[in-house]
């Protein structure tokens, strides 16, 4: 089941990064409208990713499907595989119409993620992401961002869209020894090209 809040579960699986926070639901997640939209002519069916190559940074990585925990918290890679991404199944499959969303760590046991360079991508730069069914779905970057997670723009993230996009998240910025997590998030927006 697709659903607006458990793709916010998505971001909150990364509120630690290099340790796996708890992050439980007030409520279960709604299901997502399986209505199809307006730009869905050039969506792709759905299809499960199987890897995703970034060559701008030299990131590969197999995808492994991410749900929820049974107290409703995300699944995240292990830390102790720093280096293996995953695709948060209950979004849109990359290529569908509406946003899929990526997610992977900074860093983890002492060694840099997969997504360590995240931040350097920029506008241009392309994301092609392999599925099950044979077949690429290629992104173009449209931007990078670095903000607060107290201060996450969650509609403009994982808000409805009519055309098929990506997004790649995970940690970024001053670590908090404290909280054992780091302050903000990197996110990284594309398009299907």
């Amino acid at each position: 089941m697709r659903s607006f809040w458990g793709l916010l579960l998505a971001l909150a699986v990364l509120t630690g990064c290099a340790t796996a926070p708890d992050v439980v639901l007030p409520t279960a997640p709604a299901p997502a409208s399986t209505t199809p939209v307006s730009g869905a002519g050039r969506a792709m069916p759905p299809s499960e990713p199987t890897e995703v190559r970034i060559p701008e940074i030299g990131a590969t990585s197999s995808l492994v499907p991410l749900g929820l925990n049974a107290d409703e918290t995300v699944e995240v890679p292990p830390v102790s595989l720093p280096m293996q991404a995953g695709w948060y199944e209950l979004a849109r499959t990359p290529g569908e119409a509406g946003p899929a969303v990526l997610l992977g760590h900074v860093d983890g046991d002492e060694k840099p993620g997969i997504f360590f360079r995240l931040s350097d991508l920029v506008a241009g730069d392309e994301v092609e992401v392999s599925r099950k069914d044979g077949t690429t779905a290629r992104f173009r970057v449209r931007g990078t961002e670095q903000v607060a997670k107290d201060s996450f723009p969650t509609e403009a993230v994982y808000g409805d869209t009519e055309e098929p996009e990506l997004r790649l998240i995970t940690c970024g910025g001053g670590f908090d020894e404290k909280a054992r997590s780091y302050r903000d998030n990197i996110i990284v927006y594309a398009t299907l090209i």
